[in-house]
């Protein structure tokens, strides 16, 4: 993962100020950086959504395809996730340094969507065992500025919302051979229900506090991180440590509690930016390169 290297005076300066609860760049403790959102940013995918959140920047696309529903779970679709390390987000990421980086996230992408209730794979089912719908989930990487797995849960989610799946008829002739036909009408669609899809927190101790949206040089002085998945009502679906350090349980039940707080709110803020794209439809002016 990209990092700084700091000194042990600037790290001193850093805990310090998180001790009072005031980051070098003026935020408290359970602040996250100001996030920009923009969907429907990439034209041949079923739904996209770039996210910059500091400095770093998240692009990800949905493709919708065909296929056979897997073998345990007939009725369902599911998801495919590959996350793609730009060798110009940071310069370890050149060579093969960001390979084990992308295998890392997809996994915990993997995880975050195994709950149950994250989407609904049963509407992604065209006819038990035969045919269902699979999404391509596209992550790249294009700058890394600290806090991926919270940017890279948050572009997720907004491009799923951004998801349009087209209808399907099937048609059954008389020998019992099924076809499948595909409405060619944009607005004739499925759209994903995302209310339940979490969002990734992650709080990194410094010191003998806690900070969400870490920065890279938080990063830096940060020995141990809890990575918590939230759902819009707050419920914790997953968690993981990361990072050398240890945790003692009094600090990762504070953790918790801090990360379903922001968590909540993170959602609330997401879904408003969602719904006024929404509305804007084809009318909203595009911003960024991808405009």
């Amino acid at each position: 993962m990209a990092s700084v290297v700091l000194s042990e005076a600037e790290k001193l300066y850093v805990v310090h100020g998180v001790q009072e609860d005031l980051r070098v760049d003026g935020r408290g403790c359970e602040d996250y950086r100001c996030a920009e959102v923009e969907t429907d940013v990439v034209s041949n995918t079923s739904g996209s959504a770039r996210v910059k959140l500091g400095h770093t920047d998240i692009l990800v696309g949905v493709k919708a395809e065909m296929g056979t529903p897997k073998l345990e779970k007939p009725d369902e679709g599911y998801l495919e996730f590959f996350v793609d390390c730009s060798a110009n987000a940071t310069p370890e990421f050149e060579g093969r340094g960001g390979e084990e980086l992308g295998t890392e996230i997809a996994n915990t992408l993997y995880r975050v969507f195994s709950s149950e209730s994250s989407v609904d794979l049963k509407s992604l089912c065209i006819n038990p065992r035969e045919h269902c719908w699979v999404l391509y989930v596209d992550v790249l990487l294009l700058e890394c500025g600290g806090n991926l797995f919270d940017a890279i849960s948050i572009a997720v989610k907004a491009a799923l919302f951004n998801t349009r799946i087209p209808k399907v008829r099937v048609l059954e002739d008389e020998e019992g051979s099924k076809e499948i036909e595909l409405s060619d009408d944009p607005y004739d669609c499925i759209r994903l229900n995302v209310v339940d899809v979490p969002c990734i927190i992650t709080l990194s101790k410094i010191g003998y506090r806690h900070v969400v949206d870490a920065t890279l040089q938080e990063e830096a002085c940060s020995l141990a991180s809890l990575l918590i998945s939230v759902t819009s009502k707050g419920a914790l679906t997953s968690m993981k440590k990361v990072g050398k350090g240890s945790l003692d349980p009094e600090s990762i039940f504070e953790m918790m509690e801090t990360g379903k707080r922001v968590g909540k709110s993170l959602h609330v803020a997401l879904q408003k930016i969602l719904d006024e794209e929404e509305s804007l439809g084809t009318s909203r002016q595009k911003v960024g390169f991808l405009g």
